[in-house]
């Protein structure tokens, strides 16, 4: 379903517009800033990168019958679940949201796992996705689809806007505002400035695990590029596409702050999280595929970390509540 109802333009006040007698919050939301010319080459490396990697992997495996082998399929796999729950399960449920509650060695395995996505540091990562909610395809939300209009070509200004366009915006969230629990969390400081080693190591690492394991470079090249650039970039995409497709495309079952959908294709790539109407309507639920046949696998490794003993207080979905927030069917 293509969903094209006007975004909501009621008016809002600018933060920096204050009163001649009333002090600037020392806390705004957002800051001038956007990349510097250096995080400006590696954010195109890392758009353009892995489609270049993944060219020459096509190339190897047509004309010279190179990969990929059961170990580059096996390690991306791996690698995807791995890092991809981490961003799920930890930087989105648990960091953004607290569904459940973990003790410290679980805090640091999920920070660790979610670098692995190269989506940025959790403190970076938090702080924009709780700016998100705060206004949720309103003015202020950092990746809104609807921000240009409802009109068909607004829109597809808005999906590239939402899918990765913002990442060039010089309006910076501002994490002493959104995220002093994170700032004020010694171990979360110490991975947030590990990020860039933990992201080389999510690149890197695969090449040398699949050398290693074939004796062969063979085998490092073929690894570094399926479990390494092909799986950082699918992965990617998929978790951008939460920002922009499942803001436009696909129902809403759910009263809900914003324009989030629920979009099954991806429910399987995004490990639960592309039932995002039901997300926005319930934003601390440690489930957000919630009715039958919704799969959902953050869900799942929670529950199985709720079961092991490691985690507790987990918010599992009310269905008193979710019936409340039910969207009335026409009789």
């Amino acid at each position: 379903m293509f969903c094209t109802e006007a975004a909501d333009t009621s008016e809002v006040t600018l933060l920096s517009e204050h009163p001649a007698d009333t002090p600037p919050d020392p806390h705004p939301e957002t800051f001038a800033g956007g990349p510097g010319p250096v995080a400006n080459a590696l954010l195109w490396g890392m758009l353009i990168g892995p489609f270049l990697a993944l060219a020459v992997g096509v190339v190897l495996a047509v004309r010279y019958g190179v990969g990929p082998s059961p170990l580059d399929v096996v390690l991306l796999v791996v690698l995807y679940a791995v890092s991809g729950h981490g961003v799920t399960v930890g930087y989105h449920r648990y960091f953004t949201h607290s569904s459940f509650a973990a003790p410290r060695w679980l805090r640091i395995t999920l920070a660790v796992s979610g670098s692995l996505a190269v989506e940025g540091p959790v403190n970076e990562w938090v702080a924009t996705h709780r700016r998100h909610h705060a206004h949720a395809d309103e003015p202020g939300d950092p990746h809104s689809p609807w921000q240009f209009g409802t009109r068909s070509k607004d829109l597809v200004r808005g999906l590239w806007w939402a899918h990765m366009g913002w990442f060039w915006s010089k309006d910076e969230t501002n994490r002493e505002r959104f995220v002093p629990d994170l700032l004020a969390d010694p171990d979360m400081v110490r991975v947030s400035r590990a990020f860039p080693l933990l992201a080389a190591a999510s690149i890197v690492g695969p090449a040398v695990l699949g050398g290693v394991l074939t004796l062969s470079w063979t085998g490092a090249l073929t690894a570094g590029i399926w479990a390494g650039l092909v799986r950082m970039a699918l992965l990617h995409h998929v978790t951008w596409a939460t920002n922009s497709i499942c803001h436009v495309f696909g129902d809403r079952p759910f009263v809900q702050r914003g324009k989030a959908t629920n979009f099954w294709p991806l429910a399987i790539l995004s490990m639960g999280e592309s039932w995002h109407n039901l997300h926005h309507a319930d934003p601390t639920s440690a489930r957000h595929g919630v009715d039958k046949g919704q799969l959902d696998t953050s869900a799942r490794v929670i529950r199985l970390l709720e079961q092991a003993g490691w985690v507790s207080k987990v918010k599992w979905p009310d269905r008193a509540r979710l019936d409340r927030k039910r969207v009335a069917l026409a009789a």
